[in-house]
């Protein structure tokens, strides 16, 4: 396993993190378990969960995916050898406290104690922010329009000022961002430095082969201002493994039992970019799922590339693409792919 700093802190993360968000929903308990043992044997120590999960959200599967690791935790009793994230829901989901603005005091509060309790454990590694609360771009959102009625949102400066006293008391060891945009990112970042209150350390976006958006505006501040990137959905909703491939539908897949969830995963440009990405993978002997997390693996501006699997074949597949260095060669290629076609599934 590789390994890199989360942030400017002292933790170091393995490059590959456990993704844990199918837990409770096409994965059981059971499965969460050799999954997690797994991980640990190959030296993965960073796994990414939610209150929200599992997914697609629906109040049926809210925190399930916690309680499995809690309950993995109490049984393994390694809390200590895993750095762990967890999320807070943004607004929008109206089982979860609910529904509305959920970044003031009094939700954060109910919403940290209720993860610790549910992961049994006395702190969060990295505490996020699910999505923004304010008006803006994520989950698939292009062309940003203002809205000067927007609802009232919590300040960036007072959610840095609850999360601080967290901080304080121990339950929280750092935060970041999640589907966040440059002008939260660095907004946050500047609003930390200049009130001394706890520093952003991580974003979790999506990118991909297919999605490279981040690359536009958020890899430079993560770069210069050492808040990596944790990369979700490196594998675009499984397109990227190659299993959709001539108008292919598995059953039991993502996009077979959830695609209406997820209409940017499947339009022609999408296929059309697979397609060539998988001629560049047969013609370097390389599965196409190798190739396109060796792909986010090697970025400057990742930390973690947080991957995620139903089956154990798929966690074996994916954990050992730490292994795969792509050439000069093979990234020119795939450089070229994007520049004819790109950002199909932003």
């Amino acid at each position: 396993m590789k390994f890199k700093k989360l942030g400017n802190t002292d933790l170091n993360v393995s490059l590959i993190c456990l993704g844990t968000m199918t837990w409770g929903e096409q994965n059981t308990q059971a499965d969460a378990f050799e999954q997690m043992d797994y991980s640990v044997d190959q030296g993965v120590n960073f796994f990414d969960t939610a209150e929200l999960y599992a997914v697609p959200p629906k109040a049926e599967t809210y925190t399930k995916t916690e309680i499995m690791i809690g309950n993995w935790f109490a049984e393994k009793h390694n809390r200590e050898k895993i750095i762990l994230a967890t999320k807070i829901s943004g607004h929008g989901c109206s089982w979860i406290r609910g529904g509305g603005m959920q970044y003031a005091e009094e939700n954060i509060t109910k919403a940290i104690e209720g993860s610790l309790t549910r992961l049994k454990t006395d702190y969060i590694d990295l505490y996020q922010l699910h999505w923004p609360e304010r008006n803006t771009n994520f989950f698939s959102k292009l062309g940003y329009k203002h809205k000067e009625d927007e609802e009232e949102w919590n300040s960036f400066e007072s959610i840095l000022k609850t999360l601080n006293k967290f901080v304080d008391q121990g339950k929280i060891r750092h935060i970041g961002l999640s589907n966040e945009t440059p002008y939260g990112f660095a907004k946050f970042l500047n609003i930390s430095e200049k009130c001394n209150l706890p520093r952003v350390v991580s974003v979790q976006n999506p990118y991909s082969l297919v999605n490279r958006t981040y690359e536009v505006g958020m890899a430079e501040i993560s770069i210069r201002d050492k808040a990596g990137l944790l990369a979700y959905s490196p594998l675009g909703f499984g397109v990227l493994s190659g299993k959709y491939l001539n108008n292919q539908m598995p059953e039991g897949s993502r996009l077979k039992l959830f695609g209406e969830h997820f209409p940017r995963y499947q339009g022609s440009r999408t296929s059309q970019a697979v397609e060539e990405y998988y001629k560049v993978a047969k013609k370097y002997d390389l599965s196409l799922t190798q190739m396109s997390l060796a792909f986010v693996n090697q970025q400057e501006f990742v930390t973690s590339n947080i991957i995620g699997a139903t089956t154990m074949n798929q966690l074996k597949e994916n954990v050992t693409s730490i292994n795969i260095k792509l050439e000069e060669d093979v990234m020119s290629e795939i450089n070229k792919i994007h520049h004819l076609n790109p950002n199909p599934a932003p």
